[in-house]
């Protein structure tokens, strides 16, 4: 897998921090995008204070279960939201919805029904006017391609078991999309490029995002995130390694599987704990904050 060079501080750092250990190529979107994605995105957070709805939960076939990359990603944002004093509910569908509501005890979680388009964008419309979000976020969800199917990255067809949550991006335009492989909310900002790269979808997912942020896991692309909130806020907001590695580990618990393989077993798309606790330790480091 490439290895991107780490810039010690300044633009760029946590970026590169993020797209470490790059095996799905998705840093070629990196000249599609600004130098400091992560800070435009936790700035946006920053200028909308209020109500952020976080989208997550990734179906995978071969596990006939949601994956560990989003759910842990999506609690570091809404916890590190929490603590600025921001409103916070989760949304996923019948497949996440005990995952993220065991995680995320004490807050809010939507169960976006799995329905035509029709039904899909009512429930977005009343969703959104009932709990008037100033912000969306979108984490390792999967989004539609221009054909209407929601494909995984075998380019297979999980529509199914995916409810059709980019409906709510569809009338939101305050929003940030975090994705890995290119077929997921937020990446439709690259449809033009992504099937022009090895590895990356011929077709990709079309819903777009105010602020894009790339990673070589949406996890980690969500602590990025959270560490570049860190830095502008003068706050480490980022999850203590040890309780990063219990998220993976109760969603293991609760019959979520790793993505690249779907086993039952404490992994994020094939990469140990071990592996993700040391971008998360580097992300640390890059804040520079208690």
């Amino acid at each position: 897998m490439a290895k991107l060079p780490l810039r010690a501080s300044g633009v760029g750092a946590i970026e590169d921090i993020v797209l470490r250990r790059d095996g799905r190529n998705i840093s070629s979107l990196r000249p599609f995008i600004a130098d400091d994605y992560c800070t435009r995105a936790a700035q946006l957070l920053l200028d909308n204070p209020g109500q952020v709805l976080i989208v997550t939960g990734f179906y995978i076939l071969s596990g006939k279960a949601i994956e560990t990359d989003g759910p842990p990603g999506a609690l570091a944002i809404g916890r590190a939201l929490q603590e600025l004093g921001y409103g916070v509910s989760y949304v996923t569908d019948s497949y996440g919805a005990e995952a993220m509501r065991d995680l995320a005890a004490g807050t809010e979680v939507v169960d976006f029904p799995i329905a035509d388009a029709l039904e899909s964008a009512a429930f977005a419309r009343s969703l959104l006017a009932r709990l008037r979000p100033s912000v969306l976020v979108s984490i390792e969800r999967c989004g539609a391609s221009a054909d209407g199917l929601y494909r995984n990255m075998r380019g297979l067809d999980i529509s199914e078991y995916t409810a059709k949550a980019d409906a709510l991006f569809a009338t939101h335009a305050i929003s940030i999309g975090i994705g890995d492989g290119g077929n997921e909310i937020g990446m439709g900002n690259f449809a033009e490029q992504i099937p022009t790269f090895d590895k990356l979808p011929q077709q990709p997912a079309v819903a777009t995002c105010a602020e894009p942020v790339i990673a070589s896991v949406s996890n980690w692309g969500g602590y990025g995130l959270v560490a570049a909130l860190s830095q502008l806020t003068g706050t480490n907001l980022l999850p203590r390694i040890e309780e990063e590695a219990a998220w993976v580990r109760r969603c293991v618990e609760l019959g979520v599987v790793d993505g690249t393989t779907g086993d039952l077993k404490p992994a994020v798309d094939g990469f140990t704990l071990e592996e993700n606790s040391e971008t998360l330790a580097l992300l640390h480091e890059a804040v520079g904050v208690v």
